[in-house]
Order: structure tokens, then sequence, then C-alpha cells
């Protein structure tokens, strides 16, 4: 994390209460979902605003008598689009409780994205580990899959992406119309 005016937004998998102090303590914004389990004390309560998928918002403590955080954090209560109830756990007192659960929502979409791109993408492991070996090997993989879905669309091929992949693949040093044969229509006289 180098990134302060970031917000790292976490699961709840990813809960370490001696990191959440260390954040805050280094001027790291944080959103994070809390465990059922988790011990909060109560600091004091802020006003919901009304219809909101907002029920509490909270300065508590987290964390027992005997493993406690040493700074004081930020706890909403919120529903999720499917009704169920969400703790999370923030240092940003700046923002409004809408904003933080938005914040929280936004990551699914970012999961989604990642669900996506192992699907689609294929990328099996990566060749490097710097910041721009990663978007460099994931910017190529998107170039790869547009240029499958333009073929698709060129050829006007009702084929499956993946059997497109695939021929291409297999025809990569052939001659290409070799390859474009096999999208050719088959017309019924």
């Amino acid at each position: 994390m180098d990134d302060k005016e970031a917000v790292y937004v976490f699961d709840r998998g990813y809960m370490d209460y001696e990191r959440f102090d260390r954040m805050t303590d280094d001027g790291y914004f944080f959103v994070s979902r809390l465990k059922k389990n988790s011990v909060t004390r109560e600091v004091h309560t802020f006003s919901v605003p009304p219809k909101s998928n907002v029920l509490s918002d909270q300065m508590v403590y987290i964390g027992s008598t005997q493993k406690r955080c040493e700074n004081v954090f930020r706890l909403l209560e919120v529903t999720d689009t499917k009704g169920n109830l969400l703790q999370l756990i923030t240092n940003r007192f700046d923002l409004e409780p809408e904003e933080i659960s938005n914040i929280y929502r936004s990551r699914w979409a970012i999961e989604l994205f990642f669900k996506w791109l192992k699907q689609h993408v294929k990328i099996k492991h990566f060749y490097g580990m710097s910041e721009t070996a990663l978007q460099n090997q994931i910017y190529l993989a998107l170039i790869t899959y547009c240029l499958h879905v333009l073929i698709q669309l060129e050829t006007q091929s009702e084929k499956k992406l993946l059997r497109i992949v695939r021929w291409f693949k297999a025809a990569l040093w052939k001659p290409a119309y070799l390859w474009l044969r096999r999208f050719e229509k088959k017309t019924v006289p």
C-alpha cells in the first residue's frame, strides 16, 4: 500500500486489528466487512438518514480487552441488495454513511470483473510481479480477447468464441485462407 489518497477495501477474511491501527496511524483509509463475532464497544452514535440502507452509524472500539485496537473506528450496519445485514468498519469519518456503503458495494463490481477475467481471458499465471508487468499482461490479454471478438463479428460467425480461439490457435502458423474457410457460412441451395 502506497497511495494515501485511495480507500482500501477488504473482505472480512482480512480482519487484522493491528493492520487497521497501523493503517490509521500511517494515514491510509480503509473499509472492511467486520466478522459477526467481533467485539465492539460503542463510543458515540451518529444519526442516519431516513429511508437509507444504513441502519446504524457508530464510533466504536473494536476487539476485546486483551486484543483491542488503539484507534476508534466507524461501524456501519447496512443491508445489501438481498436484505442481508452487513457490518462495515472504516476509519473514514468524513464521508456520508451511504458513500461508505457504496464503496464496499463497488468492491463486488471489481470481484465480478476479475471473475469474468479468469473465465474469458485465461491468465493462468503472471510472468512478472511489478505493477507494470501485471498491467501489461492484463492489457495484452484483453486486447487478444477483443481481437477474437472482432474476428467473430467480422466473419459474422455463429460459432462460440471458445471454438474460434481454439481454431485460431490450431491454425496460427498456417495460411489464413485455411482458417477463414472454417467460418464461411454453408449455404443450402
